[in-house]
């Protein structure tokens, strides 16, 4: 697997004020993938299910906590779906829809 893209997982996490009320703030993390378009399947079976299938990222799995979102080219992907392919490689299959910024 050649993992030499850059990507950019993206999550929340959440900080307390001084009132108490938890604060949404994004965290970005920098991981490597092997991105690559997903099949005429994946594409075909999508598509059936309202979906919108434009790439399959190939990521190392510990590096995966559980995000929903993706940066890839300076553009976000919602994650709709993960693989565990074999060894220690996760696949994550991804979207662009409204509300990705």
């Amino acid at each position: 697997m050649d993992r030499s893209t850059v990507v950019y997982l993206v999550g929340e996490v959440f900080t307390q004020n001084e009132y108490g009320v938890l604060i949404p703030e994004t965290k970005k993390r920098m991981i490597f993938a092997d991105v690559s378009s997903v099949t005429s399947t994946e594409w075909f079976e999508g598509g059936r299910n309202g979906l919108n299938p434009e790439f399959r990222m190939r990521i190392f799995a510990p590096e995966y906590c559980g995000e929903k979102i993706i940066e890839y080219n300076g553009i976000q992907y919602t994650i709709y779906r993960t693989y565990k392919a074999r060894n220690d490689i996760l696949e994550l299959y991804v979207q662009r829809k409204m509300g990705n910024a």
